[in-house]
């Protein structure tokens, strides 16, 4: 028996007569098929911050935003706020390993595994936003964005925020006041400082804190301004001590990509994500100033009493900071002195 024509083009699974009949004839014609659309690349995002209200998770919705319309579509986002993906202490190891593409994540979280990164939480070795941003440019900012390479992410956005205390019974302003208490700090090195001071240590996650205080696990926790909001811990808290002048806390939680996923992009999509990355520098740095202030308005409000740490309180806190945390970190980390006198060198 004779085949037809339509049968001898073979056709696939899926495709009707009518496209197989045009295959054929284009094919019998020259003429080229028309070109099919790739899919776009979908990125997931995660991290451990509130929806919308907390700038952290607005920065990403921004610069997915961004980055989608400069691909024209070629590059996609999922964002999974509020830790709904992965546990807050997850994320890096979920991005070295592939299973994440990107997260705002406090670095120092990962200290436990990579004792280096403790230094984007130390204790009074930061004074203000501009010697943290000064980072950047500096030995100590190269070495890092070089380590985290090293070990599987990119830094898109460098994010630093200060943070405050908040605490149940009485302000904390000096050591002197946490003699006794339960506390949190977010990081091993400001914890061994605390400790010093005479607080008895929690570790927890930001996503914990609320309950945590509401329940008498803490009766202090050090946390970032934008945190303190985002958690609400004026509700639960009587008193609050402030960044918005003098602070021993500044935190690295920057903006990452899974080095994987870097390298699937293209060299276009690359200097886009780079281009968009650090535009967006700008707005973390005026969104962790506008919080750092509206603490003030916020707990304010609800009832809590208002401080502000001074400059010689600061200095009695640094000074413990030299004894206890930068001490054990120099001792203790590869490199550790030679770390800690690069970033020193940052005025």
């Amino acid at each position: 028996m004779k085949r037809s024509r339509v049968s001898s083009l073979g056709s696939r699974p899926g495709m009707s007569r009518r496209a197989v009949l045009a295959a054929g004839l284009a094919a019998g014609s020259g003429l080229a098929l028309p070109a099919i659309a790739a899919s776009p690349l979908v990125l997931k995002i995660s991290h451990q911050f509130p929806a919308y209200t907390d700038f952290r998770d607005v920065l990403a919705r921004k610069f997915a935003s961004e980055v989608e319309k400069e691909t024209n579509g070629a590059l996609k986002f999922q964002i999974y706020p509020g830790a709904s993906l992965f546990k807050p202490y997850q994320q890096f190891d979920a991005m070295a390993n592939g299973a994440l593409d990107m997260s705002v994540y406090p670095l120092a979280y990962s200290g436990g595994k990579l004792p280096e990164t403790n230094l984007t939480l130390m204790p009074a070795l930061i004074e203000n936003y501009q010697q943290a941003y000064g980072w950047e440019d500096a030995p100590i900012g190269k070495w890092l964005v070089s380590y985290l390479q090293d070990h599987g992410v990119m830094l898109i956005t460098p994010i630093w925020q200060a943070g405050g205390v908040a605490s149940r019974d009485k302000p904390i302003l000096v050591p002197a006041d946490l003699k006794g208490l339960k506390t949190r700090g977010a990081g091993k090195m400001i914890e061994l400082m605390l400790q010093a001071a005479g607080g008895s240590i929690s570790t927890f996650p930001s996503t914990e804190t609320y309950n945590a205080m509401r329940s008498g696990v803490v009766d202090a926790l050090w946390t970032s301004s934008a945190s303190l909001m985002s958690f609400r811990l004026q509700e639960v808290a009587k008193d609050v001590t402030t960044a918005r002048k003098w602070t021993f806390w500044y935190m690295f939680e920057p903006f990452l990509m899974a080095k994987d996923t870097y390298n699937k992009l293209t060299p276009a999509q690359q200097q886009i994500v780079a281009k968009v990355g650090h535009s967006l520098q700008s707005y973390a740095l005026s969104a962790c100033k506008s919080d750092d202030a509206k603490v003030a308005v916020v707990f304010g409000k609800a009832g809590d009493h208002v401080y502000d740490m001074d400059k010689q309180q600061f200095e009695e806190w640094k000074k413990l900071a030299e004894q206890s945390a930068w001490k054990d970190f120099a001792a203790q980390v590869k490199d550790g002195q030679k770390l800690l006198d690069m970033a020193q060198a940052v005025a």
